[in-house]
């Protein structure tokens, strides 16, 4: 099975509206509790994994996640360390990989793409690549059985978002406001028509990040005709307050799959 044949299983599965996909930073609060938060997610009733690699300049990511990511490359996490995490998880639910441009070129294109093979993974997210420089990046990632996941925004005109939703692999991510990742008090009013806007542009799921916090944001998620929803910060934020980050996030995992049940 592919890549994108795995996440699209996941994303198929029975006895759900939609399928949930938590976020976590790997490599924190530290890689063995890194491995625990990967357990938890998929125990408490995650669907697909997406697996942060830690980065020094991270663009889109807001405080909550900026600081998870400090934290791991202080303990001194690397990416394969944090790679070897999804090869845990991946015998269990698909993974995918978030990884900002540079991480993808100073391993080298070729090199990254075979670490993901190796440890199991079933995709790649790449944030800061724009359409126009995706090229070589989905070649390999196909060529390898890996699917390539782009993002759409708000503000992306429709006749880019039919480009972008016609080059998606696995799954289209569609970011729910402009801004950066991180907790909001209510979703943005844009978010339903961007659902929509992002459904009528690509054959492939569509899940909605970016400022789901609570159950009942993801409700409104999968209420709006979202296939899936990626919760991120509010996870994060557990596992840096808590005794037993494990524990926490577990415990929230367990709140937001019974919500799309």
């Amino acid at each position: 099975m592919t890549g994108a044949e795995a996440i699209a299983a996941a994303f198929a599965g029975d006895g759900r509206r939609a399928a949930l996909m938590p976020y976590m930073m790997g490599g924190f609060p530290d890689m063995d509790a890194s491995r625990r938060i990967a357990e938890a997610y998929a125990d408490g009733g995650a669907d697909l994994v997406e697996l942060g690699i830690p980065f020094t300049d991270p663009l889109a990511d807001g405080p909550v996640i900026q600081a998870a990511g400090t934290a791991a490359l202080r303990a001194g996490a690397t990416t394969h360390e944090v790679l070897a995490v999804g090869r845990a998880l991946a015998d269990r639910v698909p993974v995918v990989a978030m990884a900002y441009a540079n991480l993808v070129l100073a391993r080298g294109l070729e090199r990254f793409v075979d670490e993901l093979v190796v440890n199991g993974l079933a995709g790649l997210i790449v944030p800061d690549l724009p359409l126009e420089e995706s090229d070589a990046v989905r070649e390999a990632c196909e060529g390898a059985g890996l699917a390539l996941v782009p993002l759409v925004a708000p503000t992306t005109p429709d006749e880019r978002m039919a480009r972008i939703g016609a080059s998606a692999r696995g799954f289209l991510y569609a970011v729910s406001l402009t801004g950066t990742t991180g907790e909001r008090a209510a979703l943005a009013d844009t978010f339903a028509d961007l659902v929509a806007r992002a459904k009528a542009a690509t054959a492939v799921p569509v899940a909605l990040g970016f400022g789901i916090g609570t159950p009942d944001q993801a409700r409104q998620a999968v209420d709006a005709g979202a296939d899936g929803v990626i919760v991120g910060s509010r996870l994060v934020r557990a596992a840096a307050e808590a005794e037993d980050p494990a524990m926490a996030v577990h415990a929230l995992i367990k709140q937001f799959a019974a919500a799309l049940r």
